[in-house]
């Protein structure tokens, strides 16, 4: 508990700082292996976090959606679903957020529309497809099977000062080095083991 509202506390000012209150501050990544019981890590969130239902491809997922939509809306979540705007749609969530390798297929819709990124370039395109922020990762070394190496907080950091699009910093993010992200052109966090 006490990791989640240093992470909270750090994501609003990174928020406040980049002048996004459109957003989210601080967003909470499901995952059917690294978080089986997404519900009750929801129930822990601070109001006004978002919530991205990342489904990769279970069988139940409409009604797993159906429930956590359900459950953002009592607690004043945002909530997206992950590359399906037609579940969003039928769920009712806020929008979507699309892994990088979909780039092209995503679309906007009603909603806020989110990308994963893991370059400059992913950022710029994020940017240039409509979307209202991307999530960069990964920062840090982190417990995802991505098998993707990480930015580092040098390169990272670099990326999101270059631009004046939003971008959410993900990937082994933690209380301890949270903070080094201040100051460097994040709007927000986004974590799925701290959170969880």
């Amino acid at each position: 508990m006490h990791e989640a509202r240093v992470l909270t506390a750090i994501a609003r000012r990174l928020n406040r700082d980049a002048g996004a209150p459109n957003l989210p501050a601080l967003f909470f990544l499901t995952d059917p292996e690294r978080t089986p019981d997404p519900e009750a890590a929801i129930g822990r969130l601070p109001a006004g976090t978002g919530v991205i239902y990342r489904h990769f491809g279970v069988s139940n997922r409409r009604a797993i959606a159906r429930r956590l939509s359900a459950l953002c809306g009592q607690r004043r979540l945002t909530f997206l679903v992950a590359a399906d705007p037609d579940l969003a749609a039928c769920v009712g969530a806020h929008g979507v957020h699309w892994p990088e390798r979909m780039l092209r297929a995503a679309r906007t819709g009603p909603g806020l529309m989110t990308g994963a990124a893991h370059s400059a370039e992913a950022v710029a395109r994020w940017r240039d497809a409509g979307a209202n922020a991307c999530v960069l990762g990964p920062i840090f070394a982190t417990k995802s099977n991505s098998g993707r190496e990480p930015l580092g907080l040098f390169r990272a950091s670099q990326i999101a000062c270059s631009t004046a699009f939003p971008v959410i910093a993900l990937g082994g993010i933690n209380a301890c080095n949270a903070r080094a992200l201040v100051g460097r052109g994040f709007s927000g966090l986004a974590a799925v083991s701290a959170l969880s």
